[in-house]
């Protein structure tokens, strides 16, 4: 079973309209910075949400209110999620900025200092949605904040347990890294434990790999309602 990306042309591109993403795989997003990989995974979201499947975002670098105008700026609104309670925030950036938020049942919050809590809070909030979901979806947008604050290596041994939750969960997840922020080495095991790989560089999406497909090329737009593949 494929599941949407809710990015115009990728389904087809990808599944013959089928979906882009096999359920329950994990998927890298990377390349350089500013190609919209952070949209890509607001479009991930919001088409899972729309759908009435529950989100557990994992956002290192963008607060609740930043987050919501991000979106807003493609004309999503975010509000009808928080309040229903099928969009999960583990904001990992908020207490070391100091801004001060409104406490809610499916907002948490951590540290990007602390990936250990990171995951405490992970596995509190995926036994929120399974307890009344049997499938989710998940972003971690991104992990080069957390190896920017962190050791590469225990960042890489984070992310294998994150896998390992999601998907023992029942979740399908996308995961952002900026090209070139961790060593070669680092990179090459990043790619090494996801499922599939799509690479983003501002005007081509290369589909690197994917599990029921090949290699793939398409140019993309970043419009004002967000990413679109030809």
């Amino acid at each position: 079973m494929r599941i949407s990306s809710g990015i115009p042309g990728l389904d087809e591109l990808m599944g013959d309209g089928g979906g882009s993403f096999v359920d329950n795989t994990v998927t890298l997003i990377y390349g350089p910075p500013k190609v919209g990989k952070s949209i890509f995974s607001y479009q991930f979201a919001y088409e899972g949400l729309r759908n009435d499947e529950p989100c557990l975002y994992i956002s290192t670098d963008y607060g609740l209110k930043d987050m919501e105008r991000n979106i807003a700026n493609f004309g999503w609104n975010l509000d009808e999620y928080i309040d229903n309670e099928t969009f999960y925030l583990i904001d990992a950036i908020s207490t070391i900025a100091g801004v001060e938020v409104e406490s809610k049942p499916n907002y948490f919050l951590a540290s990007v200092h602390n990936p250990t809590d990171i995951m405490v809070k992970l596995g509190m909030a995926i036994r929120q949605i399974t307890s009344k979901a049997s499938r989710f979806r998940s972003v971690l947008d991104s992990l080069t904040t957390l190896m920017a604050f962190n050791d590469e290596v225990l960042i890489v041994r984070v992310f294998t347990v994150y896998i390992m939750r999601i998907k023992e969960s029942g979740g399908t997840a996308i995961v952002t890294y900026t090209e070139g922020s961790a060593s070669c080495k680092v990179e090459n095991m990043l790619k090494a434990i996801v499922d599939n790989i799509i690479h983003l560089d501002g005007e081509n999406l290369t589909i690197e790999a994917m599990i029921g497909g090949g290699k793939i090329k398409a140019h993309y737009d970043i419009t004002r309602e967000g990413i679109i593949v030809d």
